[in-house]
C-alpha cells in the first residue's frame, strides 16, 4: 500500500492487483493534482479505505482473495461510506461483472484496457456528479430548502427529508445553480453517467418523487428542454 496526499486534494483510492495498472493510473491522477492512495488486494483496499476516507474508489472487480464486489459490500455497509463514490474496472464483454457490481452499491464501471486521458475525465465526472469536487460551499441554500452536502442531509422549511442517493443527487444538481435550466440529457449525464442504460421515464419518476418530499412548487418543468429548480 502507497499513499500521496496533498493539501485539501480530492482524494482517490485506486485498487488493482496489477501494479503497472495502478502506477499507471495513479500518475496521471497525480499529474491532475488529486490525493492518490493505492493498494494491491481487497484487505489493504479496506484498511486504507477507513483510515483515509477517500472522496473516490476505484476496484478492479476480478481480484485473488477478497474481490472488488466483496470490497464493495463491506463498504456500504458503514455509515461512512454510504455515499463514498465507488466505481470498478472490468474487462470488456464481463456484463455479469458489472451487474454484480451495481448490485453491491457501486455508482459506476470503468471498462478496460484503461486508456489513462479517459479515465481521469471519468474520475472528474464521478466526483462533479457526486459533489465531491466543491471544496467550499458545503450547504446549497434556495427557496427554503437546505442541503448540507457533507452530512448527506436535506431540510426543507425546517424539517428534515430523507432522500434516496439518486434524488439527492439530482436535488444536488438542480439547487445548485437555482434558475438554470438542465436539459434532460444532461441530467442523464451528470446523475446517471452515460455508460448507463435508463429508460426514458426515469427522470421523471425521480422528479416526481422529489417534489412529493420538498414541494411541487420548487421544481419547474420546462416543457421539451428539462427542469429547474425555481430560486
Amino acid at each position: 500500500m502507497d499513499e500521496h496526499m496533498t493539501g485539501t486534494a480530492q482524494k482517490v483510492l485506486l485498487v488493482d492487483d496489477e501494479p503497472d495498472i495502478v502506477e499507471l493510473l495513479r500518475y496521471n491522477l497525480e499529474r491532475e493534482g488529486y490525493a492518490v492512495q493505492t493498494a494491491l488486494n481487497g484487505k489493504d483496499a479496506l484498511k486504507s479505505a477507513k483510515t483515509w476516507h477517500p472522496d473516490l474508489v476505484v476496484l478492479d472487480i476480478m481480484m485473488p482473495g477478497m474481490d472488488g464486489v466483496e470490497v464493495c459490500m463491506q463498504l456500504r455497509q458503514l455509515p461512512e461510506f454510504k455515499n463514498t463514490v465507488i466505481t470498478f474496472l472490468t474487462a470488456r464483454g464481463e456484463d455479469y461483472s458489472q451487474i454484480a457490481g451495481f448490485e453491491a452499491g457501486a455508482d459506476d464501471y470503468i471498462t478496460k484496457p484503461v486508456r489513462p486521458k479517459v479515465f481521469v475525465s471519468k474520475v472528474k465526472a464521478l466526483l462533479k456528479r457526486s459533489g465531491a469536487d466543491r471544496p467550499e460551499g458545503r450547504i446549497l441554500e434556495s427557496n427554503g430548502v437546505k442541503v448540507d452536502l457533507e452530512k448527506v442531509m436535506v431540510h426543507v422549511e425546517g424539517r428534515d427529508v430523507q432522500l434516496p442517493k439518486k434524488e439527492f443527487e439530482l436535488l444536488v444538481l438542480l439547487i445548485g445553480k437555482p434558475g438554470k435550466v438542465f436539459k434532460r440529457d444532461e441530467i442523464y449525464s451528470q446523475i446517471w453517467g452515460n455508460d448507463l442504460f435508463v429508460g426514458d421515464r426515469t427522470i421523471d419518476v425521480h422528479i416526481r418523487k422529489l417534489r412529493e418530499k420538498i414541494g411541487d412548487e420548487r421544481i419547474k418543468t420546462i416543457k421539451g428542454i428539462g427542469y429547474k429548480f425555481d430560486a
